[in-house]
């Protein structure tokens, strides 16, 4: 859900922009930059470090690319932010697609599968 928000005010962030609407804009990233933050903070390393790491860089570059485009006001450094944020929650809803077939079939091994969500796409290479 929080995904969908800061997709959500991303989106009203690009509104914005492209209405030349200052106020909107404003709202838009702050939100957004708001959700990914919270995001971010609330990641846990057990029991898989390594994809809570993955994520952790994931969200703070998200967050950075977020700074950069409300204050350069680029579009399209948001546009790709929108991509990455609609990627990550279609890996969320794959991963707990799967986690709720696992317990309905009595499997309880969430970390590999969340694993094996993330690398069956291409590799997001993230650099400023």
């Amino acid at each position: 859900m929080l995904l969908d928000g800061a997709i959500k005010f991303a989106n009203q962030a690009k509104l914005g922009l492209e209405e030349k609407h200052p106020e909107m804009t404003y709202l838009g990233f702050t939100q957004c930059r708001d959700i990914v933050l919270e995001l971010l903070n609330t990641i846990k390393s057990e029991p898989a470090p390594q994809i809570a790491q993955s994520v952790r860089e994931l969200y703070t570059f998200l967050y950075a690319e977020l700074v950069r485009a409300s204050i350069n006001k680029d579009m399209q450094k948001l546009e790709s932010t929108i991509e990455l944020l609609e990627y990550e929650r279609e890996t969320w809803v794959m991963t707990m697609a799967q986690v709720t077939k696992e317990r309905e079939q009595g499997i309880n091994h969430a970390a590999p599968v969340a694993m094996q969500a993330r690398q069956s796409h291409q590799p997001i290479s993230i650099q400023a």
